[in-house]
């Protein structure tokens, strides 16, 4: 060892008591100081001085040596040189160099401790101390100067700079200190150190002050947590709220929030957010995100240290987001207690970290961003075994996949399916039922219907409408094209009447605009391959293959090349016939929908099992296309694991089309989407718990307890 870091801390303190663990941008000073000794480049070894049990845990936990002092050597007369030779003699080893650094000193550059050490190993001194470069002029309180002379006042720039020691750190040969019993001796040196880092923590007012320096002298570092909680007002948004003439309130938030939650979700980091109001824009903004939220809380604490408990999560792993006082309480839960820049001074000088984005302008993503610079990368796929050509699918625990689009159908054994990600929503289990109004071909043609249905999905809460798109030169059979039907618009024929119905370029590029500004998704089902293209040309986030095109595989090769996720509905479609679809489709951005193709749908024919045997048999996420009038069916797939569920829509199920009658009105979507929501968290984890609602009753009714 050549370089040895000796942390004098001592339990007792004057000014500030256990000032060693008061805490700067949530770590403790102790703690500071040993993590800037050990990023330090030309420091071997670190080694904390204490008297105090709870001052050797913190350091043990930030990775130093811990020396018992003895209490002769921890009294407030004490030198500190007398700690860092009891420290030597305890090693039983003399370095070339030993560095004293002192906990009162919150802000010290490793880069500042390597310089210093560095001019002692090349011989340029012999003791180094750091000092804050100063043109001050002294005074004596009789008046006279003291590093000037009154009489002669150079300008700044003709005088060379002074240096007033800050006390951070003393570098020193050891031969030397154990020579002369002190820390300056030889050539004494000073290693220049900026102002912001020059605040010695000797009273409350210090201790204040470097809190509040924190969130802009600190390096921001990741954030190694597995949950993720937000406080909603001031973190999500910017703590206003936008009131109009009806008492309804509107709230401006960050798309690249939702960006970085999803990231979070991807990566397997639990998310959640907690409010003491309950507001439906929370539960909005919640059900875009995809995470869940506990709203009208009166003590956000025990509320956190239930959930924790129930999720079964290391709270020292978990980071808590807030910006007011209502928050101290759940950040002091948590290893990683956060705060947003504009918090209450009391919040700010709780959290260890304070962000540098305000909220409703990016906080939420400054804050997944350094959650996810410190998840491991993924671990690569296990390699998979081809089926033998011509064998029958296995019906037990091996499961059906094409990772790759094109790719043979191969066995792997079975395991939960991965979520696929649609644009800033993950689709899978686990996650929030992804809710689709298909408004289809209802729209009849007309763009302001179309505005209308989006509106009415959004307004229900759900995340996305899609839509059909089709060449009808292509796609009408040739023996139709000429027959003539009756429709709103006059008699014309069947070829003329799609032609009539079908959106082009302008219309599309409008719902495209319209559903962004309603926070929706927007895709559609291509009916045939200039479809595929004219929707590539739009960008969507995905593609539907309708249950029609399940055996249509240039349709399906043409969406495999696009590289985006597709969902195949399987409607009409044999295990025969699915099977050759998934092997052009891959299985690695599919999401698979039991579907029957049966207008309107009778509840015999739902066969909802399917869900499971479909999930088993593939190994992807499995949701429910319902076409049934009711919505007892699309719930019940719910609880058998449907992860997203589509239901067609319209305005009136009495208009004119083929697909009116077995839609949903606006009424029937909104109590869809609510009783999905409702049934998402009475499906709960599974685990049998006493839960805190039952502790009074259980008090109160047991006559015998176990």
């Amino acid at each position: 060892m050549r370089v040895l870091a000796v942390v004098p801390a001592r339990g007792g303190s004057a000014g500030v008591p256990l000032k060693n663990l008061a805490t700067v941008g949530g770590v403790p000073l102790v703690a500071r100081a040993v993590r800037a000794c050990l990023r330090a480049e030309l420091i071997d070894q670190v080694v904390v001085s204490t008297d105090h049990a709870g001052i050797a845990e913190t350091a043990r936990q930030a990775g130093a040596l811990v020396v018992d002092r003895p209490e002769e050597l921890s009294g407030a007369t004490a030198s500190s040189e007398s700690a860092v030779l009891h420290a030597l003699d305890t090693l039983g080893e003399d370095p070339e160099v030993v560095v004293l650094v002192q906990c009162t000193s919150a802000f010290i550059d490793p880069e500042d401790l390597s310089a210093a050490v560095r001019r002692i190993l090349d011989g340029e001194a012999d003791s180094v101390v750091s000092g804050l470069p100063t043109h001050e002029f002294l005074w004596t309180a009789a008046g006279a100067g003291v590093n000037h002379d009154p009489a002669v006042r150079p300008r700044r720039q003709e005088r060379e700079p002074q240096f007033r020691e800050n006390g951070a750190f003393y570098a020193m040969r050891t031969a030397g200190l154990r020579e002369h019993g002190h820390r300056f001796f030889g050539t004494v040196g000073v290693q220049p150190v900026p102002a912001r880092h020059g605040i010695e923590v000797d009273d409350p007012e210090d201790l204040e002050l470097v809190r509040a320096l924190a969130p802009f002298v600190d390096q921001p570092e990741p954030i190694a947590v597995d949950a993720v909680i937000t406080d909603f007002d001031g973190v999500h948004t910017d703590d206003r709220a936008y009131v109009d003439s009806e008492g309804r309130e509107m709230v401006l938030v960050s798309r690249s929030d939702g960006m970085g939650v999803s990231l979070l979700r991807r990566a397997g980091v639990k998310v959640l957010v907690m409010s003491t109001e309950h507001n439906p824009v929370v539960a909005a903004r919640a059900r875009k995100l995809g995470v869940p939220v506990l709203q009208g809380l009166a003590d956000k604490r025990t509320v956190l240290r239930d959930w924790l408990a129930i999720e079964g999560l290391d709270p020292a792993r978990v980071a808590y987001v807030g910006n007011d006082v209502n928050d101290l309480g759940p950040m002091g839960e948590v290893g990683w207690p956060v705060a947003v820049p504009d918090a209450n001074p009391k919040v700010r000088a709780a959290a260890r970290v304070v962000l540098t984005r305000v909220g409703g302008a990016g906080a939420v993503r400054e804050l997944c961003d350094r959650v996810l610079a410190a998840r491991p990368a993924p671990a690569p796929a296990a390699p998979v075994t081809p089926l033998v050509p011509g064998t029958p699918a296995p019906s037990a625990a091996p499961t059906l996949s094409s990772a790759a689009p094109g790719g043979p159908v191969q066995a792997r054994p079975r395991t939960a399916p991965a979520p696929v990600a649609i644009g800033d929503v993950l689709v899978g289990d686990g996650m929030p039922v992804y809710v689709i109004g298909e408004i289809g071909i209802n729209h009849n043609g007309d763009l302001d219907i179309a505005r209308r249905l989006i509106d009415v999905a959004a307004d229900a809460g759900c995340q996305a409408v899609k839509f059909q798109k089709r060449t009808p030169a292509i796609c009408v059979p040739e023996e139709q094209k000429g027959q003539i039907r009756q429709t709103p618009w006059g008699e014309m024929t069947y070829l003329e009447y799609k032609e009539r119905t079908e959106f082009g370029l302008d219309e599309y590029r409008q719902i495209a605009k319209y559903c962004d500004e309603r926070g929706l998704h927007w895709f559609a089902s291509p009916w045939d391959v200039p479809s595929v293209e004219f929707l590539e040309e739009m960008d969507v986030l995905t593609h539907k293959v309708a249950s029609a095109g399940v055996a249509d595989h240039e349709l399906l090769r043409a969406l495999a090349a696009t590289g985006k996720p597709v969902i195949l509905s399987t409607g009409m479609s044999t295990l025969t016939e699915i099977d050759k679809a998934v092997e052009i489709l891959g299985t690695s951005k599919l999401i698979m929908m039991h579907a029957t193709s049966t207008y309107p749908l009778p509840p015999e024919e739902a066969n909802l099992r399917t869900i499971t045997t479909l999930k088993d048999r593939y190994g992807v996420p499995v949701g429910y296309s319902g076409h049934e009038r009711g919505l007892q069916i699309s719930l019940a797939a719910v609880t058998l694991g449907a992860v997203c569920v589509e239901r067609h829509i319209t305005l009136d199920r009495t208009m004119w089309g083929s697909d009116h009658a077995a839609s949903l009105e606006p009424s029937g979507l909104e109590h869809l989407v609510r009783d999905i929501r409702i049934i998402e968290q009475a499906m709960g984890d599974g685990v049998k718990r006493v839960f805190p609602g039952e502790e009074a009753p259980k008090a109160r009714l047991r006559r015998v307890t176990a």
